[in-house]
């Protein structure tokens, strides 16, 4: 009999180590959730020169204004496909997305025409939505930017600099790995011009080999205005089958509706390597769905800001195990750089 229930309980051990330890889906409601205001998106494409740009409105039902949220792509990523399902998750909660072109392809134009080139995509789109026979009027009082890499460069000099620019003011910056490698053009000493009514959130990965987080802690360090600033750290978690990743491009999400054709290196990568996980529904989509919402309402400011359990919360593994949370910088805390080996 001893024997006899020893066996099962190795039985029951081995079925249980060969089961699949899963993380969480997509939460239903709240910020990263799936409860979408809008069933559809229409796509429009203005992308013909370097400063054009791409426009994404909620559609089904189609609203009379919405929110206006400037995505800004990494350097080479300038098919909308390489982000497409936050681009459509947006969308869908109810923001119309303009996603820039600043490039012609990746060795033109130069990296000091970026900026400006973001900025007359923006001029140039809200001027084009203005005739809202065609298209939903944007609402650019709380306007957001939300960039990855060398587009979160972008961002943050647009942010310190939007006035220079003739565009409004961004009211949210969240920058996701923001680095411009061994290029400087946008980079600046210091970001303390960005006003102190913005909302500001960087964005970094414990396995960052491409930028690591250098520009990401000057950013947070020098923009000494803003109270509302957050420096986030993400880092990887193996313990389930899906393995979640802690590396350059985790806010890839590669979505076949969106593209536009183009099958350059970074594209090729990011539709071989681009998962939809955890770290989207629990950390870059969440924090700026909160983000957004903080700003426009007040809702929700603590998943995007504060360093609140629901900020650093990744949810749960299958197996009632914790995924590792984010680390959260306070402004009021010094941090160090964790450089990768």
């Amino acid at each position: 009999m001893k024997y006899a229930y020893l066996l099962l309980l190795l039985f029951i051990c081995q079925f249980i180590d060969g089961q699949d330890i899963l993380g969480p889906d997509q939460p239903i409601s709240g910020p990263g959730g799936s409860e979408y205001l809008h069933d559809s998106i229409v796509q429009y494409d203005y992308a013909a020169k370097p400063d054009g740009f791409w426009l994404y409105e909620p559609a089904l039902p189609r609203p009379d204004s919405a929110h206006l949220v400037v995505f800004v792509h990494g350097y080479g990523a300038y098919n909308p496909v390489i982000y497409g399902d936050w681009i459509e998750h947006l969308v869908r909660k109810g923001n119309i997305v303009l996603f820039p072109r600043f490039q012609k392809n990746l060795f033109s134009p130069s990296a000091a025409a970026f900026i400006p080139n973001v900025a007359t995509a923006i001029k140039d789109a809200m001027a084009i939505m203005m005739d809202t026979t065609n298209h939903v009027l944007p609402i650019v009082s709380q306007l957001a930017f939300v960039g990855h890499s060398y587009g979160g460069v972008i961002s943050a000099g647009l942010g310190a600099a939007y006035a220079e620019n003739d565009i409004p003011q961004p009211k949210v910056l969240m920058l996701c790995s923001p680095g411009s490698g061994p290029l400087s053009g946008g980079v600046l000493e210091d970001y303390s011009g960005i006003p102190a009514d913005t909302k500001l959130l960087v964005m970094v990965s414990e396995d960052d080999r491409i930028v690591g987080d250098k520009l990401g802690l000057r950013i947070f360090e020098t923009a000494t205005k803003v109270g509302d600033r957050n420096l986030v750290r993400q880092f990887k978690d193996h313990h389930g089958s899906e393995q979640l990743e802690a590396g350059h491009n985790e806010c890839y999400s590669f979505n076949a509706f969106l593209d536009n054709g183009v099958r350059n290196i970074t594209a090729r990568r990011a539709k071989s390597t681009s998962t939809k996980d955890a770290v989207d529904y629990f950390g870059y989509w969440k924090i700026l769905d909160a983000l957004l919402d903080c700003t426009r309402s007040n809702t929700y400011c603590n998943y995007a800001l504060g360093d609140t359990p629901e900020q650093r919360s990744m949810g749960i593994w299958s197996d009632g195990k914790v995924i590792k949370e984010l680390e959260i910088t306070q402004p009021e805390k010094k941090v160090v750089s964790k450089k990768i080996n």
